[in-house]
């Protein structure tokens, strides 16, 4: 199991491995009694370990660097129940951490957390960002083909428009016209000679 695919479930005690992430929720299954289910999103909010950060008395900090420092720390955790006990010890684990902002309750799930991740034998470590290409190199080629296609466009389009013309210029549309014309004229012509005939 990688740490990278812990969560915090709100609502839900402890913590979970996200299974299969949905529209509507994400089944997730805990690492407390490995119970798999499926947790909706209208009534849960699910947080990475991963993107948690704790406030500290200068910049934010990663949870990582929290559990690191308690990894070093040696000292037994202390009784999760224990409000006065759990200060005294991220006091002596972790001093830089903002005790007004980050509250009892919290400084709890971390122990607890820590427990459960001890436990289940999960090593605490951010998973390696994952380098992106460079999209220069791809404007680079893509540049020149987009030159190339922008000549051929402007060197084809003049000599279409004049090929254009000509073809209308060349069109016989008024010789059409009196032709009809005089096809109307003729015909009227036949049928009366032929009825003096008669």
């Amino acid at each position: 199991m990688e740490y990278s695919k812990l969560v915090a479930v709100t609502g839900l005690p402890g913590l979970y491995e996200l299974i299969n992430s949905k529209s509507d929720g994400a089944v997730v299954r805990s690492l407390d009694d490995n119970s798999t289910k499926f947790a909706s999103s209208r009534i849960h909010n699910f947080s990475h370990l991963e993107s948690i950060e704790v406030f500290t008395t200068g910049d934010n900090v990663n949870l990582v660097d929290i559990f690191h420092a308690m990894e070093e720390g040696g000292d037994s955790l202390p009784d999760a129940k224990e409000n006065a006990a759990v200060k005294k010890y991220f006091e002596k684990v972790y001093p830089d951490l903002d005790f007004e902002r980050v509250y009892p309750s919290d400084l709890k799930k971390m122990v607890k957390w820590f427990e459960s991740l001890k436990k289940n034998n999960i090593e605490i470590k951010l998973s390696e960002p994952v380098e992106e290409e460079e999209p220069e190199e791809v404007l680079v080629e893509d540049e020149p083909e987009q030159k190339t296609a922008k000549k051929a466009k402007a060197a084809t389009s003049p000599a279409t428009k004049k090929e254009v013309k000509t073809k209308e210029e060349k069109k016989p549309a008024k010789k059409t016209s009196s032709k009809k014309e005089e096809d109307k004229k003729e015909k009227p012509a036949k049928k009366t000679a032929a009825k003096k005939k008669k």
